[in-house]
């Protein structure tokens, strides 16, 4: 099987070199996680490209900045990934440590009619 990119964080691989993905999900589940934790400015030749969740971290919390995250999500899964529905998109913080943010985002690929879910924490 053909493989489609390099996988994320990169690992060697004894058969191919580097770890790569072999599948259209897996490839777009990394571009979404990518998207979501790229700073803006950070990605060459594309300066608007990227979420950069990581500056939300030490906001306070609740439904302001989620909403603004929520649509910064929305904005540039349009711009850059269109083959991706946004379904969902749920916040979450762990009462022990108030300076995490779980994010899961639950999404289709209509074209290839798959649905996953992303979570993870920051």
């Amino acid at each position: 099987m053909a493989s489609l990119a390099i996988r994320l964080p990169l690992t060697f691989d004894s058969s191919d070199g580097y770890t790569t993905i072999k599948g259209l999900k897996v490839l777009v589940r990394q571009n979404l996680k990518m998207l979501i934790l790229t700073v803006p400015g950070e990605r060459v030749m594309h300066p608007k490209f990227g979420v950069g969740i990581k500056k939300f971290l030490f906001e306070n919390a609740g439904t302001g900045v989620y909403a603004e995250i929520d649509t910064k999500i929305r904005e540039q899964v349009r711009a850059y990934l269109p083959i991706v529905q946004i379904l969902e998109i749920k916040f979450g913080t762990d009462g022990i440590d108030n300076n995490l943010l779980a994010i899961y985002i639950r999404y289709s690929i209509p074209d290839l009619n798959i649905q996953d879910l992303l979570e993870f924490t920051i």
